[in-house]
This record gives structure tokens, sequence and C-alpha cells, in this order.
């Protein structure tokens, strides 16, 4: 058996399937980018029947993005498949498509409506079909945790007879424990007669908080697959988290001899600009990634570490992107030192985008003392000022105190257009909501507010994440800056600018409350 495990992204496709997590083509390249950096060796760009912008998604990264395999999902449907085959056919010998239909009772009953037999053919047919449209095909069998090890024995073995290549074993409903999915996958090589003839593969959610605990007994029984997102991003509680999936196996290769080409010092930024461009933070007890990874405040620990680094920590912030050392950027710094630290964070910046974030970094020199690699990743995604936007923040001025309401007048451009408006709010971050928000329409439900403080300090850039709801819809925004409240209007813009419909009302600078 392989000692190699192959990691099979799927933060471009799964992961935002989560509520306001959906990314705009563009986003949608630089993620995929990034995966390519890290060295993920498979890349789920999108499900291309979905809609004509994720097939475009899919069809750029197929075109755009070199080195991994690259993923279109499909249901085992002819057009689904088909579809699915013109998005990929870019990337040639790099193509594969990913069919897949539910085997458990549940499934096939409620929601196929569909007898075990018809859905043993169309598994069969979908997975022929996809052959002769890709050079690489991979089956899988949608909440195989949950179905009959029987039907799934004979499901997998007609699929790998039809040409699938790889096999994949979903929790799609995170209902297993770790001991029952190993021997899950176990008994499925062991029984299925053509099973060395495919790589077994596993997807797992994270509904009761084992999706990477069910992964690593998965690899221990047999799988080499593993389907992750960065940030454990998902439908529901997410999926297996690649940042934990990858350091397990690193940080414990004494128990397990395998390893996956994952470059692990890229694994930091690239969890960055995913939480970035989602708009989802990441919790700071976060394996890996959270600011408290690496944090130690109990002065047994604080004196443990100081004395032999191994005392408390088993894997080095070095190891994973995080530089221990603060950023000796500062307002004397030039261009090409701050497009130096751009690429060591993953981020290649054009002649364009390196002029308006260096211009972006003066002024913030100008206000912090200390200027940290947070604060840079921060200036280059908090407003969206890089991107094409419709709508964009001109001005804000906030009246405010505590024996007055607060009024805020706010500018905005609107596709081109100037408009401003006031609004007096229960303070000086809901003033300036109401008055932005009196400029367009629609202009979505408030699901979500959070304020989180990027680095230490009273200068501390601070980020706000916004959630809005219009209809079915729902979208994520962020914004940075030392001033919370310019932050907050900053979050709210970028998140108005994910809204497909948004335009500016008719009737302008209506001043609210009065």
């Amino acid at each position: 058996m392989s000692d190699r495990i192959y990691i099979f992204d799927t933060t471009l496709r799964d992961g935002e399937q989560s509520p306001g997590c959906s990314m705009n083509i563009d986003e949608k390249i630089r993620v995929a980018h990034s995966l390519s950096a890290l060295g993920v060796d498979i890349i789920e760009a999108g499900f291309p029947i979905a809609s004509p912008g994720d097939f475009e998604a899919v069809h750029r990264i197929a075109s755009e993005v070199h080195g991994p395999i690259i993923a279109g999902l499909a249901r085992a449907a002819e057009g689904d498949i088909r579809r699915a085959a013109e998005a990929v056919k870019p990337a040639a010998e790099r193509a594969r498509i990913h069919t897949f239909i539910a085997t458990s009772p549940i499934h096939m009953e409620a929601k196929l409506r569909m007898s075990p037999e018809q859905v043993l053919e169309r598994a069969v047919d979908a997975v022929k079909l996809a052959r002769s449209l890709a050079p690489e095909v991979e089956f899988s069998a949608e909440d195989a945790g949950r179905s009959d090890m029987e039907f799934l024995c004979r499901v997998v073995e007609a699929t790998i007879a039809a040409g699938a290549r790889i096999i994949n074993i979903p929790d799609t409903v995170g209902y297993m424990t770790p001991v029952e999915f190993g021997g899950r996958i176990r008994e499925l090589i062991e029984r299925v007669p053509n099973s060395d003839q495919a790589i077994f593969s596993v997807h797992c959610h994270n509904d009761l908080g084992l999706a990477v605990a069910n992964s690593v007994a998965a690899i221990e029984n047999g799988a080499r697959q593993v389907e992750c997102t960065i940030n454990g991003l998902g439908e529901r509680a997410g999926n297996a988290a690649l940042e934990e999936i990858v350091m397990i196996l690193r940080t414990r290769s004494d128990r397990y001899d395998l390893h996956a080409a994952v470059d692990t010092t890229k694994i930091v930024p690239t969890s960055k600009l995913v939480s970035q461009i989602t708009g989802m933070p990441i919790q700071a007890n976060k394996a890996i990634v959270g600011a408290n990874a690496f944090a130690h405040e109990s002065g047994i620990h604080q004196d443990g570490v100081l004395k032999h680094q191994k005392t408390y920590e088993i894997m080095t912030p070095e190891s994973v992107g995080l530089n221990k050392n603060r950023m000796v950027l500062g307002k004397h710094s030039g261009r090409a030192a701050l497009k130096a630290r751009y690429l060591y964070l993953g981020r290649e910046l054009d002649a364009e985008q390196l002029v308006e974030v260096f211009n972006k970094f003066k002024i913030l020199a100008d206000k912090k003392k200390d200027i940290f690699d947070e604060d840079l990743l921060a200036l280059l995604h908090g407003d969206g000022t890089i991107e094409d936007l419709r709508i964009k923040l001109a001005a804000l001025h906030i009246t405010s105190g505590m024996a007055e309401t607060p009024v805020a007048a706010v500018e905005i451009e609107i596709e081109g257009v100037l408009h401003k408006a006031e609004a007096e709010g229960d303070g000086p971050v809901d003033a300036s909501f109401k008055a932005i928000q009196s400029l367009v329409e629609p202009n979505g439900t408030l699901l979500l507010y959070a304020v989180n403080a990027i680095t230490a300090g009273t200068d501390a850039q601070g980020e706000v994440t916004v959630r809005l709801q219009d209809g079915d819809r729902i979208v994520n925004g962020q914004g940075s800056d030392t001033d919370i409240v310019v932050a907050s209007a900053k979050a709210l813009v970028a998140a108005l600018n994910k809204l497909p419909n948004m335009h500016a009302r008719a009737v302008h600078a209506q001043y609210s409350g009065v």
C-alpha cells in the first residue's frame, strides 16, 4: 500500500457552500493559485452545472492554475457530467470528473425515490460516460456512512469495473465515529474484489466534531486520499480541516509513515486568505491556524517553553508559516521591501496593486508604530479597494458623544456616481449603517456583526465582519481600519458589493430618523 496521502481540497466547492461564503470568480482564482502554491494534489474547483458563474470559475481555474488536478463535481446525470467535462477540459491530462449518487436507504427512498438497482445502474452509467469524457473519474457514494454494507460493496465494485479509479466514501452527515468509519473503509478494501484498482478516498463532515478523527481513522485503515477544506469550511458544521490532517501526518510521523506533498509553511497564509475572502473569522483556539495556537499565558507553560520549546509546543510556528518576529517594515520602507513581504505571505502583487496597497501602507504606517503581517493582509483584503467594485466608501464623518445622538454623514460612489446621505442611530456604527443602506437597494438584513482586533495594542487595526441576507442569498463582508467605525462601514460596503442585484436608490440624501 502506498505511503502517499493525496490531499483533495474542496474549499472552492463544499467550502463555498457555507452560508455567506460564496466567492466571485476572481476570488476563486486567487484561492486556487494559493492552493496550488500550498501543494494540494487535487482542487475541486466547483459544481459546473450549478450556475454559469460556477462553470466559468471551474473553466478558468482549469485554464490558469497549473500543478494540481482540477476536478468538477457532477451528479450521476448526463447533463451534469457533460457540463463538468467541458469545464475541466482546459486542464487536459490533469482533468477529473467527480460524479456521485446517494446509496443510503433514507437518501434513495426519500430524496432520489429510486430503488437500489436503479441507483446501481445510474452509478455505473455515470462513471462510463465520465470516463469517456475525461482522463480521470472519481465516484462518490453519497451518505456512505449510513449505507448498507452489502449494497455499498456492490456499488464500489461495479463503479471500479466501469472505470472509476478513485472511490470516495463520504460521511456526508458527520454521523460515524472513528472506530466505525475506519472499520468501514477496511471492510470495503478487503471485501471488494477489485479494490486494488482504485484509490480509496474519504470526505468527512463535522456535525459531531469528528471529521478529522474519522479521516485519520480512514487513513489508518487504507484510505489514501482525504477530501478536506481550508479552515474546515463546509456545509453545516464544516468539513475535515486540511491544516489539521496535514500537520497530524507531519507531527506524528512516528506513528504514520505517510506523507503529503503540502508545503506546510504556506498553511497560515492560505488560511488567512480564505478567511478574508469568505469573511469567516478563524476562532482563536482553532488548531494550527488560530491566534492562540502558539500562545502561552500560563506561567508554568511560559517557563517551560523558555527553557525548551518542545515542552509545550509539538510543532514550531515556523513550520506552518507563522513568523514569530515582528515586522520590520515601517513608514520609511520602500515598495521593494513591501512587495517582498507580500511574496513571503503568498501574494504576488502586480504593479497597479503594489501602488495602491503601498499608498495604504504609508497611511497606516503614520498611524501605527508596529506593523505586522496581519496588518498587511488586512490592507490587501480588508475593504476590497483593490478589486473593481460597484460601490465604494468615499467619505465618512461621525458626530457622537455621551449627551448627543450619533449622526453619520457618508459619501458613497456607486458605479462611478457619488451619492451622499446622513442618518441618526443608536451609536456611530448604527448611524453609519443606516446612512449607507439608505443609498442602495436591496440593502439586506443584518445577520451578524463581529469585531476582532487584528493585532494587540490600542493602535491595532480592528477587523469587522458583516453578514447580510437578501432573500435566499447570504453574503459576508470584511473591513479593517484603526478606526472601528470606518472598519464597520468598509465591511458593510464589502458585503453590499456581493449582493448581485444591488443598485443605487432613486431617491438619495434622505435624513432618516428626523
